[in-house]
């Protein structure tokens, strides 16, 4: 059951609606500046729904750094979304994916020439307007673009590999999930005004918020969930080394381990049932779920050292709802 009451459901729900309506003004903008169907192929991913958990951290973090006016942060988290989306455009081409939260993907709409061009139309678009902050907040976004593109590396030299190590996990994670949510916590609270100190705090809450929500995705895509928008073992099918993989090969030994080894090589769908048996004898789901308490934990006890009003009860409900999502 969600633990978010009511009115702080209407208030997400009113930042969310936000975000959609000046996201679609922009793209507005740009169509009746004459950049055609460029335009027309970033709406159908941009404007496909989604969480905006990127735009509503940014928008929550300003408040709880003490922000007044959220006209002023509002381009910072529309910038964080767009670059989000970008990479979305590219990842599926990467991962020849067919959907896209329940649309076609862009390259297999348009063509994989189209489909880049579309998302370096995002990039730029997302930078456009985060460069409009002072050099302190364009050097964390370009930080984390840049550890994106290196994440994406790692993780690609990592497909299939057996021998991946927590440690890697946490380095592909850190720079491609978590650290988008950091940069924009950190670069939020300094529009706020506050100082690099109290930002780095910020920073904190948002990595660690990121590592815990992608342990939930790594759950999840094991055990299946509506809210995922992708069928159940994308990761598995396609080489991709979570957590609960690496743990249940770190700790099986013999045959088992051998076994383990033989599924993820050359995976079925029929093998499905052995797989989950194997992860639940290493109890490798419940080692991820003590992950994601821990580091949900270690985001709330950042946040609650510097932020202040009625967006930091909002923030900490929102990491219990992150925590909800496996159980």
């Amino acid at each position: 059951m969600s633990t978010l009451a009511t009115e702080q459901v209407e208030r997400l729900l009113s930042l969310r609606e936000m975000v959609d309506e000046c996201l679609a003004s922009h793209l507005a903008a740009a169509r009746e500046q004459g950049d055609g169907e460029v335009v027309d192929l970033a709406e159908h991913v941009l404007l496909s729904g989604g969480k905006r958990l990127r735009p509503l951290l940014v928008l929550l973090a300003y408040q709880a750094a003490g922000g007044k006016h959220p006209e002023d942060v509002l381009p910072l988290a529309l910038a964080f979304e767009l670059i989000h989306t970008a990479t979305l455009v590219h990842d599926d081409m990467n991962d020849e994916a067919d959907q896209r939260r329940g649309r076609t993907t862009v390259h297999l709409l348009a063509g994989s020439a189209k489909a880049i061009i579309t998302g370096d139309w995002l990039f730029v678009q997302g930078f456009g307007l985060g460069g409009r902050y002072d050099e302190g907040v364009v050097s964390i976004m370009a930080r984390s673009c840049s550890d994106i593109a290196v994440s994406e590396f790692l993780q690609l030299d990592h497909i299939d590999d057996l021998t991946t190590s927590p440690e890697d996990y946490l380095d592909i994670v850190r720079g491609k999930t978590a650290g988008p949510f950091a940069a924009g916590c950190q670069a939020a609270a300094l529009v706020a005004g506050r100082s690099a100190e109290d930002a780095e705090h910020f920073r904190t809450f948002g990595e660690e918020l990121g590592v815990a929500f992608q342990l939930v995705d790594d759950l999840l895509d094991l055990r299946g969930s509506p809210d995922m928008g992708k069928p159940r073992g994308v990761d598995v099918v396609e080489g991709k080394m979570t957590l609960p993989l690496i743990h249940a090969l770190t700790l099986s030994h013999g045959a088992e381990r051998e076994r383990l080894a033989t599924l993820l090589s050359s995976f079925k769908e029929a093998d499905w049932p052995e797989l989950m048996d194997l992860l639940h004898r290493s109890s490798s789901l419940e080692y991820a779920e003590v992950l994601v308490d821990l580091h949900l934990e270690r985001a709330g006890a950042a946040l609650q050292r510097v932020g202040a009003g009625p967006a930091v009860p909002l923030m900490l409900d929102m990491l219990r709802e992150v925590g909800e999502r496996t159980r």
